[in-house]
């Protein structure tokens, strides 16, 4: 083996890795996404009302 294939093989680990990490966020945003809509259809908001005495 030589040094330029264990260089190649690490960068391509490297992508790979990365790539995979940009996919599972990407794809976990979207399903949170789906969540907060789901809820707010469902008439839950991200925040609640003021209160009188919170005012």
């Amino acid at each position: 083996m030589s040094h330029a294939f264990y260089v190649a093989v690490s960068y391509i680990a490297a992508f790979a890795v990365t790539l995979g990490l940009v996919v599972w966020v990407w794809l976990d945003h979207r399903a949170r996404h789906r969540e907060i809509e789901q809820l707010e259809a469902a008439g839950i908001r991200r925040r609640s009302a003021r209160s009188e005495a919170s005012q």
